[in-house]
């Protein structure tokens, strides 16, 4: 690239010494291939940053999700609801519902199988208004064995203040079912699990005017000093003035500026568009139960040295027959029990040693040319943060 560069420049330059237009045009080639030369490699894939927008990185004060449940009965089953013997509030529910409908069940011996009782759960988004709908989750709460074909009876959801916010009611639609023989069942998914699309009706609306207010409060997901500074200098930066501090590494507060008197979801809309580079505190994830590991970027230890060997004890169990000598007239033939322990040490792993401030690729690469497994890297892992090598944090899931 540099020689290509070199030969198209000199070659206008021994033009130079002509006069006339081909001069002029001699250097506006160079210096356009020259500029050009720059600026690609200024953009050269490696010098990327990772930037995020402010909407990935943070969430909006009042701007939030609220949990809402409730308790129902699930009828139309195919013979596989509750038992209504064992599952006493199933029994309960289903006599009260009917009394609130004008019959008298409470005399009877109620022994249907075809309702069951049920949890069911939603989730109420945000500005969400008077007689929209959302999902709904239900789940089987006694013996039931499936959920399939059944039909969702009128059931209030509260939230967290007790009051109700939307009324769920359809049919259910099962992902799973299960199917049972004389000697074999066959189970796929969770047929106790169902779900209702656009299943409850929003009742009552929670109050909150995001017009009103004079500032607002970005949270950020991966509290951090660094990122939450980031974030306020570059809604500073856009909006002209100092209209947002930071509070704590997870809070950044800002204030409405004159240019947005009144328009708050403007000003949220073209803030959160913003593009900052989030900054990540140096972390190692350990799940031991799958071996998983993972590891950021900005992981780095100290010159360290690491040996790694495997010791494996192997015992063989067997059985031989013990005859007495041909023509004796002494002993018995017996069974003896013969046990043969073999015990096979790796001697030819070698220490391998990580010099300081390596980068992740580097020492996942040092750790493989041990021949490391994802098992032994994690004990590697937690040997090397206990020498204080390791300047990471470990978190095991």
């Amino acid at each position: 690239m540099h020689n290509s560069l070199f030969t198209q420049i000199n070659h206008p330059i021994r033009l130079i010494q002509r006069p006339g237009r081909r001069v002029a045009r001699a250097l506006t080639l160079a210096l356009s291939l020259a500029g050009a030369a720059i600026a690609g490699l200024s953009a050269m894939p490696g010098e990327a940053t990772a930037q995020s927008r402010i909407k990935d990185i943070v969430s909006f004060e009042g701007v939030r999700d609220n949990l809402l449940i409730g308790y129902g009965l699930v009828v139309g089953l195919n013979g596989t609801g509750d038992s209504l013997n064992s599952a006493v509030f199933t029994q309960e529910s289903l006599i009260g519902m009917l009394e609130r409908m004008g019959v008298n069940a409470r005399d009877d011996a109620l022994s249907t199988d075809n309702v069951a009782a049920v949890m069911v759960t939603a989730t109420l988004p945000p500005f969400s208004r008077q007689g929209s709908r959302i999902d709904v989750d239900v789940s089987a709460l006694g013996d039931s064995d499936s959920l399939l074909g059944g039909t969702l009876l009128v059931t209030p959801l509260l939230g967290a203040d007790g009051e109700v916010y939307a009324v769920a009611q359809g049919n259910l639609a099962v992902g799973g079912f299960s199917a049972a023989g004389a000697a074999e069942t066959v189970v796929k998914g969770v047929p106790t699990s169902a779900r209702i699309a656009n299943g409850a009706i929003i009742e009552r609306e929670v109050p909150f005017v995001l017009e009103d207010l004079q500032s607002v409060k970005l949270n950020l997901r991966n509290p951090d000093f660094t990122t939450a500074r980031r974030v306020s200098r570059a809604i500073n930066a856009f909006v002209g003035v100092e209209a947002s501090r930071v509070l704590d590494p997870a809070t950044v507060q800002m204030r409405l500026p004159p240019s947005y008197e009144g328009r708050v979801v403007e000003m949220m809309t073209d803030i959160e568009q913003l593009r900052v580079e989030p900054d990540q505190m140096a972390k190692v994830v350990i799940d031991e139960q799958s071996g998983v590991i993972v590891m950021g970027e900005n992981v780095r230890i100290n010159r360290v040295a690491i040996a790694q060997g495997n010791l494996t004890i192997r015992i063989t169990e067997s059985q031989q027959v013990s005859q007495p000598q041909p023509f004796s007239n002494t002993g018995d033939t017996a069974v003896v029990d013969r046990t043969t322990i073999e015990i096979d040490q790796d001697e030819d792993r070698r220490l391998g040693v990580l010099d300081t401030g390596v980068s992740l690729q580097e020492m996942v690469n040092g750790l493989n040319a041990l021949g490391v497994g994802p098992r032994d890297m994690i004990t590697i892992l937690q040997a090397i943060k206990a020498s204080g090598s390791l300047q990471a944090e470990i978190e095991v899931m």
